[in-house]
């Protein structure tokens, strides 16, 4: 009897020490891992039939955790879909709509502010883009607006100060400075976030020629000629046969290289551009040699963004917190390289509206997982609420990932998603768009300011997406589902008819009017 007695004491006191553990685990750390118009076809964890670059420490996240396939965006460019991130709600709730004249509300409610609150040290180091100052954060060190890829000014919490160096090095540099010296008495949330490889796409001099002259495979639709489409999609400003322009093409050195930077930079540069002039190529013959040129750099990039997430990835293991840290890595939107003979975003096509999404937490992910859903950026602020045991607000407009982490797919997970893009006409004259998304098709009005047109793009039929359907009336039906679904998005997210869309520099359009700025007199 007192065996039995003593057993199960000491049963009991097992329960109650494991549970006294439980209570004591640390929140996970969060370390976001954040590019600027990374697109999965530049990462070889996502098996671009092209094989255009071996990205193996981001290969690494997804093969150790999960790869996300249908990861899309909400509004495809690069300061909405940061503003998103930031508070878990579309464009036309957060208030910022574009780059060209939005500017983030700071005072609004953001993750990093309720983590931060919850007992996180937060920071968030390299590009921000938002117009405004990091709010939210224990230590900010940022770029000035686009920011430049040769020894970057930076600001540093107010302060202006000056890096020597490559930005992804510097970026990577200052992000470990700052876990090496972070208050380890709490878990901690870092937003790592590089400028590459956004346009003008200026490698690092250790990479160039990295590639050693590749003649690249081209992408089917490289001489898309939009046949049977509406005047949004042909009438546009991002070609590669129509906007490359001399910083592109590198017939101008990135600027603020140092001389021995600069020097690098010719020796690889001069001799190539001299062959160019030599060509005198023209047609299709210029498109290919753009391609092939805007591949090297743009590639080169994202070698370079690799190589420092492997930095970072390291670290983790020397420190020991890789068990208890989740890594996302991920991109504000993806990119055209060369489909559609575009570079760029913007487009609710497949290639701008899909940004990657690898995440890894060995302590929850199990290794290799691959997930279809469709999730969205929108979703990111729930989920690292959720994963730090957070309190989500009822006024965010997505889901946390977590089940999905764990395997488990909701019953009442989206079937589909509302898409939204507002900026025109510069930098790229692509026409405001909507529609909604589903795992096959996605139905898009273009308006404003001289198209009202409707196209019904059936991604089974059609992978290309090459082809209008809207019309056709086999689809009929399906153009009335979508519709209907259209409008019950709409409302979902709270979106009405479209507002007035201030085009660029505060522009209206023909025949409205923009809204009164907050205080001012009316006339």
């Amino acid at each position: 009897m007192l065996n039995r007695c003593l057993a199960l004491g000491l049963l009991l006191s097992a329960f109650t020490l494991a549970g006294e553990c439980r209570a004591q685990q640390r929140p996970p750390n969060i370390l976001f891992l954040f590019s600027d118009d990374l697109t999965c076809q530049a990462i070889s964890a996502y098996g671009d039939k092209r094989q255009l670059l071996n990205t193996p420490n981001m290969d690494r996240i997804g093969r150790e955790g999960m790869r996300f396939d249908r990861c899309l965006v909400t509004n495809s460019i690069c300061g909405p879909s940061r503003a998103t991130i930031l508070t878990g709600k579309y464009s036309h709730l957060n208030g910022f709509y574009n780059n060209s004249n939005s500017r983030f509300d700071s005072s609004q409610q953001t993750f990093p502010k309720l983590l931060q609150r919850a007992g996180y040290s937060t920071a968030v180091i390299g590009k921000w883009h938002l117009m405004s100052d990091p709010t939210g954060f224990d230590y900010w060190q940022i770029l000035p607006g686009q920011g430049i890829y040769y020894n970057p000014p930076m600001n540093d919490q107010g302060k202006p100060v000056k890096h020597s160096g490559y930005t992804t090095d510097v970026i990577t540099d200052l992000s470990l400075e700052w876990l090496k010296n972070r208050d380890k008495s709490k878990p901690f949330l870092l937003m790592s976030q590089h400028k590459a490889p956004h346009r003008e796409w200026a490698p690092a001099v250790r990479h160039l020629g990295w590639d050693k002259d590749r003649q690249y495979p081209e992408p089917e639709t490289l001489f898309d000629d939009y046949q049977g489409r509406s005047k949004a999609v042909s009438d546009h400003d991002m070609g590669l046969d129509r906007t490359f322009t001399d910083l592109d093409a590198k017939f101008r050195p990135s600027p603020n290289m140092t001389p021995e930077q600069l020097k690098a930079w010719n020796a690889y540069y001069e001799p190539r551009n001299d062959a160019f002039q030599k060509a005198k190529l023209t047609g299709k013959d210029l498109v290919r040699w753009r391609y092939n040129r805007y591949m090297h750099d743009y590639l080169a990039c994202v070698k370079g963004v690799d190589e420092n997430i492997g930095r970072m990835l390291d670290f983790l293991d020397s420190e020991g917190l890789a068990e208890n840290t989740i890594v996302i890595c991920s991109s504000d939107q993806g990119f055209f390289l060369g489909e559609h003979g575009w570079f760029d975003k913007r487009w609710i096509f497949e290639e701008s509206l899909r940004t990657p999404l690898l995440v890894r937490w060995p302590s929850v992910i199990k290794p290799g997982g691959v997930s279809s859903n469709i999730v969205s950026l929108v979703d990111f602020a729930e989920t690292f609420l959720d994963v730090a045991g957070v309190p989500i607000p009822a006024d965010m407009q997505g889901h946390s990932l977590l089940p999905l982490f764990k395997g488990q797919t909701p019953t009442d997970w989206r079937k589909s998603l509302y898409y939204h893009y507002y900026e025109f006409p510069v930098p790229h004259r692509v026409r405001p768009h909507y529609g909604v998304i589903t795992d096959r098709y996605k139905l898009i009005h273009y308006y404003k300011p001289d198209v009202d047109d409707w196209e019904l793009l059936d991604r089974q039929a059609d992978p290309l997406e090459v082809k209008n359907f809207y019309s056709d009336p086999a689809y009929a039906e399906t153009v009335k589902e979508l519709h209907a679904e259209l409008d019950r998005l709409r409302k979902e997210v709270k979106e009405t008819d479209p507002p007035p869309r201030a085009a660029f520099g505060n522009q209206a359009f023909e025949g409205e009017q923009l809204p009164a700025k907050p205080g001012a007199k009316k006339e």
